[in-house]
């Protein structure tokens, strides 16, 4: 079964891409596989509000122009999700809640095709905040009726300047124990046929 891991931190080899990577290692350990898309720094537009991925019903926004469709179709057609962000102002980085935001619509719009996918949030902050934005990436699972898979503690680590993570072992822990979990959930869909 395959795995997408989203980035939304501006940085691809900082703090939030390690975690991310540590998660992905183990579902990698576990048979499954993986696939890494770095979308923070991407020119991501915010939702429009137009409501017209709910009259067109096409599985896509109508705003084709910042690369945010292949974004959503990777979503779709992968069979759990992981959506990673820095702490930015005590929630997500702007791109993370542009993803949320567009994907959650479109994926509604077409008969909420998240429904019971597993996912799971990996936030890292520097002092405080993350939790905020942890329930920000969680409220876009829970609504998207997916499955949210946890670990031994909050899916957060501790950084600031990129691979101060790598220090953070409670946080790397946490965020192995969170692949093995994923990979857990995802043999055990697979165990009843996709039902």
């Amino acid at each position: 079964m395959k795995v997408v891991a989203f980035n939304g931190s501006p940085k691809r080899d900082g703090n939030t891409a390690r975690l991310l990577r540590h998660a992905l290692t183990e579902l990698e350990a576990a048979g499954h596989e993986t696939e890494f898309i770095q979308v923070g720094g991407l020119p991501l537009r915010g939702c429009l509000a137009c409501g017209r991925c709910f009259e067109r019903r096409d599985c896509r926004c109508v705003n084709d122009s910042d690369g945010m469709n292949e974004l959503i179709s990777k979503m779709i057609e992968a069979d759990a999700i992981l959506i990673g962000s820095p702490t930015y102002f005590a929630d997500v980085s702007s791109e993370t809640k542009a993803l949320i935001d567009r994907a959650g619509y479109v994926t509604r719009a077409n008969g909420n095709l998240l429904a019971r996918k597993p996912a799971a949030a990996v936030v890292v902050n520097r002092r405080a905040g993350a939790i905020h934005a942890f329930d920000t990436i969680n409220h876009f699972f829970l609504i998207g009726e997916m499955i949210v898979v946890g670990s031994s503690y909050w899916n957060v680590g501790i950084g600031l300047a990129p691979g101060d993570v790598d220090s953070d072992e409670e946080g790397i822990a946490t965020m192995q124990t969170l692949g093995r979990n994923i990979a857990w959930v995802l043999d055990r869909l697979g165990d009843r046929g996709g039902d």
